[in-house]
């Protein structure tokens, strides 16, 4: 035993770089102070590179202008991504109108970016605006603390608002759940807020998270069936709500899903979730806490590919992990109980609730909400801001619900809506179950294209539906950049997951609930091939599939892959 921690669960070697990072950090101070009055980079030395991260940015730069800039002797033109930290998706309207402005004045690409993570991002921000960003936040009572790092990161729920008490209730717990796991550092304050005091920070101790942190990122989900709009099997940790009739009684714990891997390295895959069992509401603290510490313990410090917490379960063993977590929480997991997941889309269009008020869910393709020549996007949720008087809830499909609105002011918010392109019924069943990643040009680490790929791909695969006669009925279609997983294409019946320019992996065989890792089906090809494997698999689907079978079940029945059942042997063989 090494202190409380069995000495055969530590992998043993030399510690990864990040881990002397954190340590002498001085919690996640570092010298980011000192950076920032540097005025002859744009970008942060080494150390505070990473540190960054655990206060929700990134530092990117425009990799389009890249080559040009260094022609010229000069520096990439760097700059920061910031996420930020809205457990379940909430935002006021008064607060969208604060980024909105900032968005405006201080970004380098004016738009707001609506992520899987259920959150917003600003992208472009230059160094001497870093800080105004953070305390612009803070006024209108917005974060970014614990959005990137190694760190439990924004706590996802499921988004359909208010259709039942429940809705509410699950919501209520994902803001618990984030708080609780929050660092308790008061670095964030210190270096952004000049020292002024917020209610998430106390003494440095972390008592959670350690002095190091995690070996890892850290994802948390509250889900309520039979809607997966989250995607549980992407995540470290998921809460799946029960309920008795409009009551919620507890939750089943799913632990172990992630999503990234590195292209030739066996050792990497995506993993299922595992079922550890139902726990009773006042538990759920408890159990967030035991497993996110049993992983701080327990996991990879020395392999950060091999730091999340799937591989730690896959090492370890999963009936072992769970076990330690029933010590550390003082409880035993009671069988779980039964639920399902039919869909993980979102309700595009009017939903009405049990509160008698009424919500509407527009599509933002890619998440990306600006101003553009034929739908001026960023406008149109502007002008509803200003004249709604519920709140915003934003989903982990990149989408964004106009939530709470009053029958009398139902019509003038969908007046403003279709005359800015947020309602457009000519929009595809096939268009709202596609999704990207950001990627190039922000994205450092972006192989191939796909937010900027992603319509006119569509666009194209529309054509193949309509050509076989199915023109209503879509595939969860989804393309990713690099192998990292930020969307989530290792839960699509179809995915690319870029290798180079215009050359993607294509996988198949994921399902329409959510719980199926696709399998590589073509390696390293490009775009227009792609299509073409695309038009001839559409027309095996039409042609021999069974009643109502979806796309990704038919692939694997058809034997045109093998299904995925475990994902450490079956990924690969």
């Amino acid at each position: 035993m090494k202190g409380n921690i069995p000495e055969d669960v530590i992998v043993q070697g030399a510690l990864a770089e990040n881990e002397r990072i954190k340590t002498e950090s001085k919690y996640l101070r570092g010298t980011i102070a000192d950076d920032l009055k540097d005025e002859i980079t744009g970008g942060f030395t080494a150390d505070n590179f990473q540190l960054i991260r655990f206060h929700g940015m990134y530092q990117q730069d425009d990799r389009d202008i890249r080559a040009e800039r260094s022609k010229q002797k000069l520096e990439p033109l760097h700059n920061v991504m910031l996420r930020a930290r809205m457990p379940g998706g909430v935002i006021t309207p008064e607060q969208w109108l604060a980024i909105d402005t900032f968005a405006d004045d201080h970004t380098s690409y004016g738009s707001i970016r609506l992520t899987t993570r259920q959150t917003f991002q600003f992208h472009g921000v230059l160094k001497p605006k870093i800080k105004l960003m953070h305390q612009t936040l803070n006024k209108i009572g917005i974060d970014s603390i614990a959005t990137a790092g190694d760190v439990n990161r924004n706590v996802l729920c499921t988004s359909n608002p208010v259709e039942s008490k429940l809705h509410q209730e699950a919501y209520e717990w994902a803001i618990k759940i984030s708080e609780h796991l929050l660092p308790k550092t008061k670095a964030y304050a210190e270096i952004w807020l000049d020292g002024e005091k917020v209610e998430q920070t106390s003494d440095d101790v972390e008592p959670i998270l350690g002095k190091t942190y995690l070996p890892r990122k850290f994802k948390t989900t509250v889900v309520i069936p039979p809607q997966n709009d989250v995607d549980v099997h992407a995540n470290d940790l998921n809460f799946v709500a029960i309920g008795d009739g409009d009551k919620l009684i507890g939750f089943n714990v799913l632990v172990g899903g992630g999503l990234a891997m590195t292209f030739g390295d066996e050792s990497t895959y995506p993993r299922r979730a595992d079922d550890f069992g139902f726990i009773p509401l006042e538990k759920t603290l408890d159990v967030a806490a035991a497993v996110v510490t049993t992983q701080r313990d327990w996991g990879n410090r020395v392999n950060r590919k091999n730091a999340k917490t799937k591989y730690t379960l896959d090492r370890v063993g999963s009936d072992r992990f769970k076990e330690e977590v029933e010590n550390r929480a003082g409880i035993k997991f009671e069988a779980s109980k039964p639920y399902e997941f039919t869909e993980r889309g979102d309700r595009i269009g009017w939903v009405e609730g049990v509160d008698n008020k009424h919500h509407l869910t527009l599509f933002i393709e890619n998440g990306r909400i600006k101003d553009n020549d034929d739908a001026p996007l960023k406008t149109g949720v502007r002008k509803i801001a200003e004249i709604h008087s519920g709140d915003f809830r934003m989903t982990a499909n990149q989408n964004l619900i106009v939530a709470g609105v009053n029958e009398a002011d139902k019509a003038r918010i969908e007046e403003i809506a279709v005359a800015h392109g947020l309602m457009d019924a000519t929009v595809s069943n096939q268009r709202k179950n596609s999704m990207a990643c950001v990627a190039f040009p922000t994205c450092p680490l972006a192989m191939a294209e796909a937010e900027r790929f992603l319509p006119g791909y569509v666009t194209q695969i529309e054509g193949l539906l309509a050509k076989h006669g199915i023109a209503d009925e879509h595939i969860i279609f989804r393309v990713t950049g690099c192998p990292n997983g930020c969307g989530r294409a290792m839960l699509a019946e179809i995915g690319l997951v870029g290798r180079g320019p215009d050359k993607y992996n294509l996988y198949l065989g994921g399902n329409i609930a959510g719980t199926r890792v696709p399998k590589l089906y073509k390696d390293n090809i490009n775009s227009t091939e792609i299509l073409g494997h695309i038009d001839e698999l559409i027309g095996l689907w039409v042609a021999k599939r069974n009643a109502e079978e979806a796309f990704g079940d038919f692939v694997i029945r058809e034997g045109i892959v093998k299904e995925v059942k475990v994902s450490a042997t079956d990924f690969y063989g």
